[in-house]
């Protein structure tokens, strides 16, 4: 694939995510929200998982045990998360809040995995973690959903860590299927258990649907294994950061949300502390060793 196909798929399927939060929010006027992503997902997840047949297929109990926990946290809970935010917070807002995940795996894995961090990689957790505080105005008494979202950016980063580990004994495109299932089921349940579950059947509710189950979720997934397949995994994940941004510009455009200039100089830092937690270190006076284990590293980021 030459750079300018991989330059633009890349952009592409960013786009995808950060728009996945406007549609999202729209759709949330015709449906409540964990409702709505378990239709997205059981839908979304039961077709990917029809396409992909038996390849990859979960065969014994634990690995079941596996793919549901790691649905669990992927997509009932971060996409469950990031939505029900929305109750209090903006669309632009949860998708920079969903962006601090890279930020949680640097610590988790640093605390349960004992890896050792280069110095400008925790210089960009506390940029990033500023630019959170910059966005919300300094606020000592965050609101619900800011909550909410930074539960889901924890989330991504659980089941960041738990595909690294037991990915590798899926399918990749079947993981993404069965994951999105059993999520999808667990959002339903929750859904029928604390809400009033309903679907307005109109124009736009069944078109921000389809968006979100085929071009937010299958293409999405689809777009981001093709381009795993191809090029370098850190390198890949570090375009991640074009998703906050994405989705305040779109928000704005689809929403008309309005985004004071606080939130834009903290998207701005939370991309600078997600670049600097991503970057490559200078091949000049690292040892083997340190370079084999950052790239071990950066993949469990990606």
């Amino acid at each position: 694939m030459n750079n300018y196909k991989y330059a633009g798929l890349v952009i592409l399927t960013t786009l995808l995510m950060g728009l996945s939060f406007p549609v999202g929010k729209i759709a949330m006027e015709y449906a409540p929200p964990f409702f709505l992503m378990g239709i997205r997902f059981v839908i979304a997840g039961g077709i990917l998982a029809a396409v992909v047949g038996n390849k990859g297929r979960p065969r014994k109990a634990y690995d079941w045990m596996r793919a549901n926990l790691i649905g669990f946290f992927q997509s009932a809970g971060v996409m469950g998360c990031a939505y029900y935010s929305m109750n209090w917070v903006s669309s632009g807002e949860s998708s920079i809040l969903t962006s601090l995940s890279p930020l949680f795996v640097i610590m988790l894995s640093s605390m349960l995995h004992r890896i050792r961090y280069r110095i400008s990689q925790w210089a960009g957790v506390a940029i990033g973690f500023v630019g959170i505080l910059t966005a919300f105005g300094f606020r000592v008494d965050f609101e619900p959903g800011t909550w909410i979202g930074l539960g889901g950016a924890f989330s991504f980063a659980v089941a960041t860590l738990m595909t690294k580990k037991w990915g590798g004994d899926f399918g990749t495109k079947a993981l993404a299927g069965y994951q999105m299932l059993f999520g999808g089921i667990l959002l339903l349940v929750l859904g029928l258990a604390t809400e009033q579950p309903r679907f307005e059947v109109a124009t736009a509710s069944i078109i921000a649907l389809l968006w979100l189950v085929f071009l937010s979720s299958i293409a999405t997934f689809l777009l981001w294994y093709y381009l795993l397949s191809y090029g370098d995994a850190a390198k890949t994940s570090a375009f991640l950061f074009l998703m906050p941004l994405f989705g305040l510009l779109t928000s704005w455009l689809l929403l008309d949300e309005r985004v004071h200039a606080a939130v834009y100089v903290g998207g701005a830092l939370v991309c600078i502390g997600i670049y600097l937690v991503n970057r490559e270190p200078a091949a000049g006076g690292k040892s083997m060793r340190n370079m084999l284990q950052w790239r071990e590293t950066k993949k469990m980021i990606g």
